[in-house]
């Protein structure tokens, strides 16, 4: 099994605390986890919900904490102040891929549609080939049992072929699925399409 060297986890969550205070309490672990692991956390740079409890956690354990936030964003004063650097950008675009960039691998936890995209997207590159970085998602209380059955529908019917599942871990504790991260493997991207023979 190959080490995966992680310096920087960009981390894709929401920015309320959902309705479960399991959400929340997983997302400070993952800050306390990454700070006592010596990594820097790589985020939207938000105070409030998830990504503000995992960037508090990170910075109470004594770790580094990298916000991305576009101005318009920043001008609502919904950017965390008290971080190690906030990276302000011109747009979403510009603040993905900076996240892209700077992180040696992704942790999505629950969140909604601006999280999913930014998940996909992500995972997307993998199989493009874009990146060769560890894809995983951080599961609470079940949350991402609905989008693996999603994916076990997509591959059924033959829309989701080569390498994809292979890019992605999946755990529940936050150690663990650092831990995992960390032993990954990039699988070798595989062709995904289906040609005609005629």
């Amino acid at each position: 099994m190959t080490t995966h060297t992680l310096q920087r986890v960009a981390v894709y969550c929401a920015s309320n605390d959902g309705i479960k205070p399991a959400y929340v309490a997983t997302a400070r672990a993952l800050g306390t986890v990454l700070a006592a692991r010596g990594l820097t956390v790589v985020y939207g740079g938000g105070r409030t919900g998830l990504m503000g409890a995992l960037a508090d956690a990170a910075l109470a354990a004594g770790g580094e904490v990298i916000g991305v936030m576009p101005h318009g964003l920043v001008q609502r004063e919904v950017a965390h102040q008290g971080i190690t650097s906030l990276q302000i950008v011109d747009s979403m675009h510009e603040r993905k891929a900076m996240i892209a960039e700077m992180a040696d691998a992704f942790i999505t936890m629950p969140g909604g549609i601006g999280t999913l995209e930014e998940f996909f997207e992500t995972w997307t590159w993998a199989q493009l080939g874009v990146h060769r970085k560890p894809v995983g998602l951080l599961d609470v209380d079940g949350f991402w049992n609905p989008l693996v059955t999603l994916l076990d529908q997509l591959e059924h019917e033959g829309f989701l072929r080569g390498t994809p599942r292979e890019w992605l871990v999946r755990e529940t504790d936050p150690a663990t699925l650092l831990t995992a991260l960390e032993g990954f493997s990039p699988p070798q991207v595989r062709r995904w399409l289906r040609m005609s023979d005629t």
